[in-house]
């Protein structure tokens, strides 16, 4: 039976690799996104071997600071693609 820091780094690492997966439907919409859906083949595969992995608590925080980033790099593109509301067109 893994111990608590094992389970527990193993919740976090699936956690990054979730948050990037579910922005999939998104980046299929982005000009150049599709570059980058050729690696979530990767990292689902990656996810679905996790549990066999054995990650230090500096593997972790890396892999959570790696997410971070690219979360904060996609903020432009994905804002600049959402599609806006109505609330927000202006009528004339």
């Amino acid at each position: 039976m893994p111990d608590s820091s094992s389970v527990n780094h193993l919740v976090r690492i699936t956690n990054c690799l979730q948050t990037i997966l579910d922005l999939e439907p998104q980046l299929e919409q982005l000009e150049h996104g599709n570059s980058l859906l050729d690696e979530f083949a990767v990292l689902k595969s990656f996810l679905e071997k996790i549990d066999k992995v054995e990650l230090s608590e500096a593997d972790v925080e890396r892999i959570e600071t790696a997410t971070s980033n690219f979360l904060k790099e996609l903020e432009g593109p994905l804002t600049k693609n959402k599609p806006r509301r109505n609330s927000d067109r202006r009528f004339q």
